[in-house]
């Protein structure tokens, strides 16, 4: 099977992130230097037959193609994997029977319960992906709740669940009032802080979702070993502006802070 490179985490992953439903944009980002590159179903206006296209686009390039699901739904989980999608970010991650949930879903019996029919598993992954799948499929919850924050513990020890992802907009939004992915808020760099370090004390993958490359370096020399640089669509509006500010002579506009 081929090796998922994301499971062996020595330096820092860079992930790309996919919103607008596109094979040839997925291809494109797919090609510049991403670790990984993420195709979301939760935020994007993907469906499931965009997200094929864009994970067959992805499997022509050196990213590992990864997917974001709505929601803790174990049939939508099995078919991205079957699909060919090599790891999964699952949001909403609140207690430690999600997460077990989650990643049972993602195993085969008897680590799990993922169904048998890997479809493209075995296109992407070689013949031999049913046996070796369980080792290879990537695992991230995300943690974006308070009652998150309460169990992060629990979580984080759930066997199988390969690390932890935040959604610092949501988190920001229930601990300051606020969706603000960069926020100085006291709480939200105590939580922050605290997911970083307790997940790396477990020897698990720490990753967040950044608003631009500046910010995602912030994060690595924090001590996070998954960034995402913010995604296409916000890349796409910084760049437009850019473009139009040059063009007509005129300083440049400040960049967006949203993010998902």
């Amino acid at each position: 099977m081929r090796l998922n490179p994301l499971k062996h985490h020595d330096k820092p992953i860079i992930n790309g992130w996919l919103a607008i439903p596109s094979g040839y944009s997925a291809e494109i980002v797919g090609h510049q230097g991403y670790d990984a590159v993420t195709v979301d179903l939760q935020h994007g206006m993907i469906g499931f037959s965009d997200a094929l296209t864009m994970l067959q686009a992805l499997s022509s390039t050196p990213a590992i193609p990864l997917a974001r699901v709505p929601h803790n739904d174990p049939a939508q989980i099995m078919r991205l994997l079957d699909a060919g999608a090599y790891g999964i970010i699952c949001p909403m991650i609140s207690n430690a029977e999600q997460a077990r949930r989650f990643v049972a879903a993602c195993r085969y019996p008897p680590l799990g319960n993922r169904s048998f029919g890997p479809a493209r598993g075995l296109l992407y992954g070689g013949k031999d992906y049913p046996q070796h799948a369980n080792q290879q499929i990537l695992t991230l919850a995300m943690i974006e709740t308070q009652e998150g924050l309460e169990n992060l513990e629990e979580i984080i020890a759930v066997d199988g669940l390969d690390g932890i992802f935040i959604g610092p907009n949501d988190l920001s939004l229930v601990l300051t009032g606020s969706a603000a992915a960069e926020s100085q808020h006291p709480q939200m760099l105590a939580a922050v802080e605290r997911v970083l370090t307790q997940t790396r004390a477990a020897g698990k993958i720490a990753g967040i979702f950044c608003t631009s490359g500046r910010a995602a370096a912030e994060r690595i020399a924090q001590g996070f070993h998954f960034v995402t640089p913010a995604n296409d669509v916000m890349q796409l509006i910084q760049a437009g502006r850019e473009a139009v500010a040059h063009a007509r002579g005129e300083a440049l506009p400040a960049r967006s802070g949203s993010g998902y």
